[in-house]
């Protein structure tokens, strides 16, 4: 089926006047009533309570789970002294039942029912919670509000991107049904070597009417782009937050346009995805359009990674609304100081107590869940370091719950990636708590390597350092270099067009005069700020983005890439459009014909990576007894780097054992503004150095499928560009390059 089709018979499935195909939800309805008799054996009412049949319910279960004839509610609280559960027709405000939980239903601090005779197509629930309150004690009981499950599967209340919930309502969640079939437990387990992690936010990546597809900013325009993602070369997208969020929640008006909370970190439910990024309205389905997504992709061997935010939640501080957990459990959930009030490590008003017994269950709970029910592949942890904190907020040296988290066996294969900093200070880039297990965005890299490539030659020694898998830092504790994930750009600053147009941030748009996002970008703008005309400068600029993607491609570690840096996409400077929904964040896709050269290169750098293994790994020795890694600093035997170096080169080899031959690849930097003389280093008899990749040759003759071969060991390499040699065997090469100077004269 083409994927165009699939799109369509996902939605026709998922509308309410579509009955699934009658004949298959009869069979699935009949396995499921079969599972839920064996389950409920014996079963029946005891009680009546508010009109409704009732009896206790299963305390193993967290959340609201359907049975045949019942369904089953569980909750649990330390603090609260009495529970109710609340039933609501579809979309109204007013519930329609009130249950009180009796004390008898009670086991622990856990309270179960069991509620006879309701059809989970026709009603949303909440809860109300009594309890103390002394908020300075970080009690924050009141039998008044009302609270969404934590464990809810499915939230309402906010279908329609952009549009607020009804004054004075709350959150309501509703029962799903888990009646998605995987055809098979596929998961591609791709090694962190092989891996290239592509970062994308839902709605920006398809909203702009330029990406062509027929349900923009959606898990089903995702869908659509498949084909694309596959040409790309990517192993894996990295979504950023899906969980639900209100995007309406701390938005503001701005120069007459309305600003939201776009990119989803402030989470309202963790076991809920994104109701607004689906295309249709899945009221009793349990993510059906995002497992679609997520089957297709993984047929197409692509992984799927979320962005998760457990350092703080929606509720923010004190002044903040209760949702959840303020309500339910505050100082447990909390991070508080004496006082009362929430510590804020986040920078977003609380941090969540992540390491309280718990919170820790909670957490791995929803991970499990996302794995088992979604098949996701990996999880990116937004401020890590958060998770290393104890209950007053110190740093530990043994946190449980990353040792917990590292050692989970439903877990034991999928990716655990750390953003090993908060806001609080904590910057644990190369000493994060990773038990041999956890990978993190290596920060230095993303730093060192803008600095060098710019023309900041003296950091040479570091740039090799980030180069070659940032073996200074991932020892011990960590994978080796499977630990760093290397990036230039990501979500959280300049796109890489941008990185070479903008010396400052440009984010008056935001409304906070400009005052926002970071100031240390490393960044460059080739003479002229923003857009210009001028061929000169946006020459030296497409270069200067050649120069970024060739390196991260020959870089040892994970490399991930900014969803729109292949086309040169840009957000106008803009380094935080975290508020942005419209141009600034939404990809612009008529720069893909506009940049189709640099797209081209771009691609083909992402394939000569998956070429060439050497890179990646190490290998067996290589026959020409090479060694697996040198670097100098430009000229063979040249070992000495230092604050005077201006070349830098990095040569990997090793012995192809699926080819058959060895795998030798030799990366040369110049990142001064003048040109360099230089030579090759030294090959065994019947082995020549081909030339694959120029940054600073003309139009189509960048990248080349077969190398150049070079008959001149000794040349100039250009001003601020990148070279990218293999050895070929001199028998069967099919070109030759003279790479003397300008001149003709042989150096």
């Amino acid at each position: 089926m083409k994927l165009n089709d699939a799109v369509e018979e996902l939605l026709r499935l998922t509308r309410k006047e579509d009955r699934h195909n009658e004949k298959h939800r009869e069979e699935v309805d009949s396995q499921y009533r079969l599972a839920g008799d064996i389950a409920t054996l014996q079963l029946e009412p005891t009680d009546e309570i508010a009109g409704f049949k009732v009896r206790p319910g299963d305390y193993t279960i967290n959340g609201a789970y359907e049975f045949p004839g019942s369904v089953n509610f569980t909750l649990y609280s330390i603090g609260a002294t009495s529970c109710e559960l609340l039933l609501f027709h579809r979309k109204e405000t007013v519930p329609f039942a009130v249950i009180p939980i009796p004390d008898s239903y009670r086991v622990g601090k856990v309270w179960s029912i069991m509620v006879f005779g309701l059809n989970v197509e026709e009603f949303e629930y909440s809860y109300r919670l009594d309890g103390p309150w002394d908020p300075k004690a970080g009690d924050r009981f009141d039998k008044t509000r009302e609270i969404l499950d934590p464990y809810a599967k499915a939230v309402v209340g906010q279908r329609k991107w952009g549009q607020p919930r009804k004054r004075g309502s709350a959150y309501h969640a509703r029962v799903v049904k888990n009646n998605f079939h995987w055809d098979k437990s596929d998961f591609p387990n791709t090694k962190m070597e092989d891996s290239i992690i592509y970062e994308m936010h839902v709605r920006s990546f398809t909203r702009d009417d330029s990406s062509g597809v027929s349900y923009p900013g959606t898990f089903a325009g995702i869908i659509e782009k498949i084909p694309y993602l596959k040409e790309l070369g990517i192993t894996a997208v990295e979504l950023m937050p899906i969980f639900e969020f209100d995007e309406v929640a701390n938005g503001h008006v701005y120069q007459g346009k309305q600003l939201y909370e776009y990119w989803g970190y402030n989470t309202v439910a963790f076991f809920a995805p994104n109701t607004s990024y689906a295309a249709s309205a899945e009221y009793n389905r349990e993510g059906r359009e995002l497992k679609e997504m997520i089957r297709l992709l993984k047929e197409n061997r692509i992984e799927v990674i979320l962005d998760v935010v457990f350092n703080h939640t929606a509720e923010g501080d004190e002044n903040g609304p209760t949702i959840s957990f303020r309500g339910l459990d505050n100082k447990i959930y909390y991070m508080l100081a004496p006082d009362g009030r929430y510590y804020n490590f986040s920078g977003c008003g609380n941090t969540v107590n992540c390491n309280h017994p718990i919170v820790q269950e909670f957490i791995i709970n929803c991970l499990r869940y996302w794995v088992t029910r979604y098949h996701v592949d990996g999880f990116r942890f937004d401020l890590a370091s958060i998770l290393g904190r104890a209950e007053n907020g110190a740093p530990m040296e043994d946190p449980p719950l990353l040792k917990r988290l590292a050692n989970d066996p439903i877990l034991g294969n999928v990716k655990l990636i750390a953003e090993a900093w908060d806001a609080g200070g904590m910057y644990q880039v190369g000493s994060f708590p990773a038990y041999n297990r956890w990978a993190e965005w290596n920060g230095r890299y993303r730093d060192t390597i803008r600095d060098f490539l710019k023309g900041s030659y003296w950091t040479a020694e570091e740039a090799a350092n980030r180069i070659t898998g940032s073996t200074d830092m991932y020892y011990s504790v960590y994978m080796g270099y499977t630990s760093s994930i290397n990036f230039l750009t990501c979500h959280d600053g300049f796109t890489l067009y941008d990185l070479y147009s903008y010396n400052q941030k440009h984010n008056e748009m935001n409304g906070w005069n400009n005052s926002d996002g970071s100031n240390d970008n490393r960044s460059w703008n080739c003479g002229i700020e923003g857009d210009t005309t001028d061929p000169k400068i946006l020459s030296l600029r497409f270069k200067m983005m050649r120069n970024a993607i060739t390196t991260l491609m020959c870089s040892r570690g994970t490399p991930m890439i900014l969803a729109g840096d292949e086309f040169a996409n840009s957000q106008s400077g803009n380094n935080n459009s975290y508020c942005q929904d419209n141009k600034i964040s939404w990809l612009d896709w008529t720069q893909l014909k506009t940049n189709k050269t640099f797209f081209e290169f771009y691609k083909d750098a992402i394939a000569f990576r998956k070429l060439h293994p050497c890179i990646s790994r190490d290998m067996p020795p290589s026959k020409a007894g090479l060694e697996s890694l040198t670097v100098n600093n430009g000229f063979p035997g040249g070992y000495r780097i230092d604050e005077n170096t201006k070349m830098l080169g990095v040569q990997y080899a090793g012995f192809d054992e699926e080819k058959g031959e060895d795998d030798i690849v030799y990366l040369l930097i110049n990142p001064y503004w003048e040109d360099q003389t230089t030579q090759l280093p030294w090959l065994p008899e019947g082995l020549a150095w081909g030339l694959c990749i120029d940054t600073a040759a003309a139009d189509g003759y960048q990248y080349h499928d077969w190398p150049l071969y070079m008959d001149k060991p000794v040349f100039k390499i250009e001003s601020r560009s990148v070279k990218v040699f293999t050895a070929i065997k001199k028998a069967i090469h099919r070109g030759s390059q003279n790479l003397a100077d300008t001149d003709g004269e042989e150096v």
